[in-house]
């Protein structure tokens, strides 16, 4: 397989999603593990995560890096979760695909549209009826601060057909 170069600048913000290995449903019983995996690379490097979701089998977010090393972030945190899981479960086998999908975020708008699309996939995959529902994401933080409604999307609302790295 020929190795992936990927160009990021300082200041861009980027939306990733990871998948489990074979579409492994690991990721919600050891979330633990990868939010230990994120602080362990954010010991390494500057970044924030702006918006997150963990599912199952995968997991999005929007990571803005100022210093644009998102590659070795990824490679960090991916890492250092295969060696906790693989610590904790005996599990020798491949954890995750090879690769990892990723968007850089170009305006306010396709941020917003990304953040909404994090805090519906839930929904989407038929987990939970209403985004307010799912534990595992940052929707009911960025209600507290005021930026979304806690009832959002509650009607049944279709998000629109947009796959964003699935």
């Amino acid at each position: 397989m020929s190795k992936l170069i990927r160009h990021f600048l300082p200041g861009q913000a980027c939306f990733i999603t990871s998948v489990t290995a074979n579409r492994e449903p690991l990721l919600v019983q050891h979330a633990r593990l990868l939010a230990r995996a994120v602080r362990r690379a954010g010991d390494k490097a500057d970044f924030k995560i702006v918006a997150w979701v963990i599912l199952p089998d995968h997991f999005h977010f929007i990571l803005d890096a100022p210093n644009g090393d998102t590659s070795r972030i990824m490679q960090r945190r991916k890492l250092s979760f295969s060696g906790q899981y693989k610590n904790r479960t005996g599990n020798a086998g491949s954890v995750w695909q090879p690769q990892y999908w990723d968007h850089i975020i170009r305006s306010q708008e396709d941020m917003n549209r990304h953040i909404d699309y994090i805090h519906y996939n839930p929904v989407k995959h038929g987990l939970v009826d209403s985004p307010k529902e799912y534990r595992l994401s940052s929707f009911k933080r960025f209600c507290r601060a005021g930026e979304c409604d806690l009832n959002w999307r509650e009607n049944g609302d279709s998000f629109g057909n947009h796959e964003y790295g699935e």
